[in-house]
């Protein structure tokens, strides 16, 4: 091989570093920095359980089946089937062994918020960690508080059941690169007071676009079509649009809404069904004041 030719082939060989180099730096797991999760002091329990039901956290980590008080035993294992592969949601409980009862604020607070397991590892966003970023510290820290109240489980969930190329976490970095963000997803009149915390709760705890909007190919939010309905992505028929445009619920009121997410009847005595169940049972737990603050920022939305 000749000077030149050897010249040519390590110049190649320092761009393909290069470019790994940044890659890999783009796409690492990305905390935040320790000083975010410090000084928030004890935890406000009263409001930790508030945002424990605005969260939804039994809804994929109870026991399939749970009632009543054995809904707050954060076991995991049930299956949330999606395009991707199979996902079973860990146990959350304080045990020390196979729960988060050994993690630390910061810790926990990273996985709710930028997705980052305990041992540094990106997390799957069946987790809504997209949605979770816009809580604030002090939320995440009363969360925290309320949850280590909870009974321990000692149930050991199976790993998630992904075929290549979706068992690869590090394409999780380059996923968090295009879509994780803490932007509003919409405006709204944040002057407002209740418009404020509505918009709060529904693009941040409630999670409620991880349903209701519809994805592209990569499991992204299509956001020019916020809360506008979306294929199941767990079986057959479609998450309905909540948007004023909604052929379903557009010409409920605020109030109507609000009362619905209370006792599970709609303004024709109908009666909630499937997956939004678990959410209405959640949501049934909130203060009256917030369920009217969710109702008002759906009523604010801009139709499509």
């Amino acid at each position: 091989m000749g000077r030149r030719a050897r010249y040519l082939l390590s110049g190649l060989v320092l761009l393909v570093v290069a470019g790994a180099s940044l890659a890999w730096w783009l796409t690492k797991p990305d905390r935040w920095d320790a000083a975010h999760w410090e000084g928030l002091g004890e935890p406000d329990l009263a409001n930790g359980e508030q945002i424990f039901w605005a969260g939804g956290c039994v809804s994929c980590h109870s026991a399939p089946g749970a009632k009543d008080d054995q809904r707050l035993v954060l076991t995991g294992g049930r299956t949330l089937k999606s395009p991707f592969g199979t996902f079973y949601p860990p146990n959350i409980s304080p045990d020390e062994t196979v729960g988060i009862g050994n993690w630390t604020l910061a810790e926990f607070g990273d996985a709710m918020t930028r997705g980052v397991g305990k041992d540094g590892e990106h997390l799957y966003p069946s987790f809504p960690y997209g949605s979770y970023i816009r809580m604030t510290a002090k939320d995440v820290n009363d969360l925290w508080g309320f949850m280590q109240t909870l009974p321990k489980s000692s149930n050991a969930t199976p790993p998630h059941d992904l075929a290549f190329p979706y068992n690869v976490r590090l394409a999780l970095g380059a996923w968090k690169l295009l879509y994780l963000s803490d932007e509003p997803r919409t405006q709204v009149n944040t002057a407002d007071t209740k418009l404020a915390r509505g918009q709060y709760l529904v693009e941040g705890p409630g999670h409620c676009g991880e349903c209701h909007t519809p994805r592209d190919a990569l499991g992204g939010f299509e956001e020019d079509r916020w809360l506008a309905g979306a294929p199941n992505p767990e079986g057959e028929g479609r998450i309905p649009d909540i948007t004023p445009s909604s052929k379903s619920i557009g010409d409920w009121s605020a109030s109507d809404i609000a009362s619905y997410l209370e006792t599970g009847f709609t303004p024709d005595f109908d009666t909630v069904g499937g997956s939004m169940v678990e959410v209405q049972k959640n949501m049934a737990e909130l203060p009256a004041s917030d369920r009217d603050a969710i109702a008002a920022y759906l009523k604010a939305l801009p139709a499509l």
